[in-house]
């Protein structure tokens, strides 16, 4: 994904200032944050769709209590983070928690993070270069998590093989998937840029529109009006929910529905996929198990790093879903390389009259073709004199 870079907002005094967010999960804090303001969070190994989360809500910087770069596995958020021009202090420690009220402006100056004049914590200003050196080093911790990742699929395909081998407890739809294409969309993983190039596919197509949590909101950015979203509730705006389309409520293993209270108050009718995977995993399963012809997935992970990057058990189950669908599913990637090099039918089209009339043409400078014009000519005298004399 290819971000805009801009400058973080000065202060008279130098460095970077802002209004403090504090809050010690990013998924809360991008929901109050505002362009401009200063993201206090604690967070170890920061990945790609926290990053992105941040960057979109436009941060002038974001402040780490924890390691961004723990080194277990080369995490993708940091890099994310200050490839926006994003100031990214990293390691600052838990007092800085105390030291600052939410509201209150702080300024950044190099590895140091003041409110007013006061000192209240410092840590490693991280570079581009600082990143690129950390994700080399944590190549080395990738063999450790591997081995839990192993651990984690074994565990889970031992919990659900039912649902991941015989689709036990998938709720039913109103929404028609039988024999139809399918496109699940993720706001993650360079979902705009996807959209944009399927375009053709979803007009002439018609697949079944899935949103994954924010993935509904994407589609309506995009002009699509999702048919299901699939949903914890709580990574997706009020718009979104009240669309239009139908709405699976993902609950986990212990079948709860995380963003419950929110769908009661909103009175969203909804039916319930309870799993232990995640919601993309959910909305995967829900369109295999209801014979969809094709998957297309849209933000979804690709690499080994991009699975490894939420640094959960969840991954697992995300590589056990793709197993279980098999040749079904299909990233966004390769389907918009097929049309963007298939041949367009009005293309052919014209071709195939430019080339007629060139044949015309070369037939008309014969002899034969002169005696085919005078009789054109001739046929076309007689039938104009013929509708004069019908309607005089």
């Amino acid at each position: 994904m290819k971000l805009s870079l801009r400058k973080p907002r000065s202060s008279a005094n130098g460095g970077v200032s802002g209004p403090a967010r504090l809050d010690r999960r990013t998924r809360n804090i991008v929901r109050r944050i505002n362009p401009g303001d200063i993201a206090i969070i604690d967070h170890v190994d920061i990945d790609r769709h926290a990053a992105l989360s941040l960057v979109e809500a436009e941060v002038a910087a974001v402040v780490n209590i924890a390691p961004s770069i723990s080194g277990r596995y080369p995490n993708l958020g940091p890099e994310l983070l200050v490839e926006a021009g994003i100031v990214l202090l990293d390691d600052v420690g838990a007092e800085v928690f105390q030291a600052v009220n939410d509201g209150d402006t702080v300024r950044i100056d190099g590895d140091t993070i003041y409110r007013d004049d006061d000192v209240i914590g410092s840590g490693v200003r991280q570079t581009e270069e600082s990143v690129a050196e950390a994700m080399e080093q944590a190549k080395d911790g990738m063999a450790s998590q591997l081995e839990a990742f192993s651990a984690n699929a074994i565990e889970h395909l031992r919990r659900e093989r039912g649902l991941l081998l015989e689709g036990e407890g998938v709720p039913s739809v109103s929404t028609p998937i039988q024999g139809r294409q399918v496109v699940v969309v993720l706001h993650e993983f360079d979902y705009a840029k996807d959209l944009k190039a399927l375009k053709t596919f979803i007009r002439e197509n018609k697949p079944v529109l899935i949103g994954v949590n924010a993935g509904a909101d994407a589609l309506l950015e995009a002009g699509h009006r999702p048919d299901l979203v699939v949903t914890d509730a709580d990574e997706i705006t009020e718009k979104a929910l009240r669309c239009g389309a139908e709405v699976v409520a993902h609950a986990g293993s212990d079948g709860r529905v995380r963003g419950a209270e929110r769908l009661e108050r909103l009175g969203v009718i909804h039916a319930v996929f309870t799993t232990g995977g995640t919601a993309e995993d959910a909305a995967i399963l829900l369109a295999h198990a209801h014979d969809a012809r094709l998957i297309v997935m849209v933000g979804s992970h690709a690499t080994l790093n991009e699975f490894l990057d939420k640094g959960r058990s969840g991954m697992a189950s995300s590589f056990l879903t793709r197993a279980a669908v098999g040749s079904t599913l299909v990233d966004a990637k390769a389907v918009a390389r097929l049309y963007e090099h298939r041949i367009r039918t009005w293309v052919v089209l014209l071709v195939l009259l430019v080339g007629i009339a060139a044949v015309a043409a070369a037939i008309a400078t014969t002899p034969v073709g002169q005696d085919w014009w005078d009789s054109i000519s001739g046929w076309y005298d007689d039938l104009t004199s013929w509708l004069k004399d019908l309607f005089s």
